[in-house]
C-alpha cells in the first residue's frame, strides 16, 4: 500500500511517504521492546507527567493538528478542532486516573491474604482508521502507556501527516523513543508485526473484514486482541418524542463527520404516529446543508474522505434502489470538484434489500416506519452489528426499559450515541469485542495477577 495525503476537497495529491523497509521495521520493534523494559518500571507519577504534557501540547497545537485532519480527510474544521480537544481530554483523563484504576485489589480468602495486581503486557500493536485520526490513537495510546505498556501503530494510508504529527507529540512531551511508534508499513508487514513474539497484544478499529483478518492472525498467535468494528446504529423515535429537538439530533447524528462514524445514526426507526412529520422535517433540515471548503467555518457539508469512499457509497445506493428502495432525497454525486455526495434518505427497504444489512459510511440515512415500540426494538436488533443506538421519548423510564432490550454495546436515551473519556466504548456481534475508554479501557491489556500469601503449614 502507499501513504498519500490527498485532499478530498480538491483531489490534489499533497504529499507521499515511503513505507518502512523490513530492516527499519525490525529496528523499530527492537527499540519498542527495549523501551518497554524500562518504561514498565516507571511510576504512575512519572508516566503521568509525560502523558499530561502530551495532552497540553495537543491543546496548544489545536489549529495545526485540526488543519491536518481537514486537509487529509475533509472533516469540517470546527469538528476537527473538537476532535483535537476530545483527544486531549482522553489523554489527560488517563494521566489523572490510571493509578486509581489499576490499584491492587485486596481479596479475602478463608485464611491468609491475597490481592490482584495489574501488570503491563508489553509491546502492543494497533491498527487504526482514518475517520477520527487523533481520537482513535488517543484512546489506544493513553491508557496503555499509563498502564506501563508501549504501543506501535499502523495508521490509515490516507492520513499519514496526522499519524506523524501524533507520534511527534509524544516525543515532544518527553516520552522515550519506542514508547509510541508510528509505523508506515504494508499489509504484509502488518502480518509480520502480529506474528512477532515481541508483540503481546493487538487492537484494531476498522471494518468487519479487517477485523476478521487481524483477529484471526492474532488468535493464531494466541495473542489478546480487541476489535472495534462497524455499526448500523438504530435511531428510534417514539410517538411521544419532542419532534423539534429530535430532528436536530437526527441531523447531527447522521451528518457529524459527514456520516463517516462507526456510531453515526444509520437506521432511523420511527413509530407511525410521528413518521410523516419526522421525515418531512428531517428532509428539510438535510436539504439546507451547504457543500464547500471544509476549512471554511460557513461550510456545513464536507467531502467524503476519499474518491474511493464516494464511489463505494454511490454503488450501495444504486444497488439499494435496484432492489426496490425508494429515494426520498439525494443519492447522487454533487457536481463540483472533490468527493462530495448529496445528503441522502432511502425508504421502503425490505429485508431482502442489501441496504437492510450493510453499513452506509457516509451521508446516507435509512428510514423505517414501525407500528409500535416492540416493532422498533425487533427491527433495531435485526442486524449483524451491535455497536450503539439511541431512543427518543419524553418518558425517560420507558426509554431505559427499551434500551435494556436492544442488543448493542451502547444505548443512549434522548441523545445520539457519542463518546466521552469516562464512558466505555465498544460493541457486540459484528461490531467487535472489548472496551475502550473509562476504567474498562485500561484493563484490556494488563495481566490480572493473583498474589496469594498463606501459612506454610496450611492444608492444601
Amino acid at each position: 500500500m502507499s501513504y498519500r495525503s490527498v485532499s478530498p476537497y480538491s483531489g490534489k495529491v499533497l504529499k507521499t511517504f515511503e513505507e518502512l523497509t523490513d530492516k527499519q521495521l525490525e529496528s523499530a520493534v527492537t527499540t519498542a521492546e527495549g523501551c518497554f523494559l524500562t518504561w514498565r518500571h516507571t511510576t504512575f507519577v512519572e508516566r503521568a507527567v509525560i502523558v499530561a504534557k502530551a495532552a497540553a501540547l495537543m491543546r496548544q497545537r489545536v489549529d495545526e493538528l485540526a488543519g491536518l485532519v481537514t486537509l487529509e480527510m475533509g472533516k469540517l474544521i470546527e469538528q476537527a478542532r473538537g476532535e483535537v480537544a476530545l483527544s486531549a481530554d482522553i489523554i489527560n483523563y488517563y494521566a489523572k486516573n490510571a493509578e486509581a484504576f489499576l490499584a491492587p485489589l485486596s481479596l479475602k480468602p478463608g485464611t491468609g491474604e491475597a490481592q490482584i495486581e495489574n501488570a503491563p503486557f508489553g509491546v502492543l500493536f494497533g491498527v487504526q482508521p482514518w475517520n477520527f485520526p487523533y481520537y482513535q490513537l488517543a484512546r489506544f495510546a493513553a491508557p496503555n502507556l499509563m498502564a506501563g505498556n508501549v504501543v506501535m501503530v499502523k495508521h490509515a494510508g490516507c492520513v499519514p501527516q496526522c499519524a506523524i504529527a501524533f507520534e511527534q507529540l509524544w516525543l515532544d512531551a518527553g516520552a522515550p523513543k519506542g514508547a509510541y511508534t508510528n509505523l508506515l508499513i504494508s499489509y504484509d508487514q502488518v502480518d509480520r508485526v502480529i506474528d512477532d513474539p515481541r508483540i503481546k497484544g493487538v487492537a484494531l478499529t476498522g471494518s468487519v473484514d479487517a477485523g476478521k483478518k487481524v483477529a484471526a492472525r492474532a488468535g493464531r498467535n494466541l495473542k489478546k486482541s480487541t476489535m472495534e468494528l462497524g455499526g448500523s446504529d438504530a435511531f428510534i423515535v417514539l410517538e411521544d418524542a419532542d419532534l423539534e429537538e429530535t430532528v436536530k439530533w437526527a441531523v447531527w447524528a447522521k451528518m457529524n463527520n459527514t456520516g463517516q462514524c462507526c456510531v453515526a445514526a444509520k437506521r432511523f426507526i420511527v413509530v407511525d404516529q410521528l413518521a410523516d412529520a419526522f421525515l418531512n422535517k428531517f428532509q428539510a433540515a438535510m436539504e439546507v446543508l451547504q457543500p464547500g471548503d471544509p476549512m471554511d467555518t460557513a461550510t456545513t457539508l464536507g467531502p467524503l474522505s476519499t474518491e474511493a469512499a464516494l464511489v463505494q457509497l454511490l454503488d450501495q445506493v444504486k444497488r439499494a434502489l435496484a432492489k426496490g428502495a425508494t429515494l426520498v432525497m439525494g443519492g447522487k454525486r454533487i457536481d463540483r470538484p472533490g468527493a462530495f455526495m448529496q445528503p441522502t434518505i432511502l425508504a421502503d427497504i425490505s429485508p431482502g434489500n442489501p441496504a437492510f444489512r450493510e453499513e452506509f459510511f457516509g451521508p446516507v440515512a435509512l428510514f423505517f416506519r414501525v407500528k409500535n415500540e416492540d416493532e422498533a426494538v425487533a427491527l433495531a436488533n435485526d442486524s449483524e452489528f451491535g455497536l450503539g443506538g439511541s431512543i427518543f421519548t419524553k418518558d425517560v423510564e420507558r426509554g431505559k426499559r427499551l434500551a435494556s432490550r436492544i442488543d448493542t454495546g451502547m444505548v443512549f436515551v434522548n441523545h445520539p450515541t457519542w463518546t466521552t473519556p469516562d464512558l466505555p466504548f465498544g460493541g457486540i456481534k459484528n461490531s467487535g469485542y472489548g472496551r475502550e475508554l473509562s476504567s474498562l479501557g485500561i484493563q484490556e491489556f494488563v495481566n490480572k495477577k493473583l498474589v496469594r500469601v498463606a501459612s506454610i503449614d496450611s492444608p492444601a
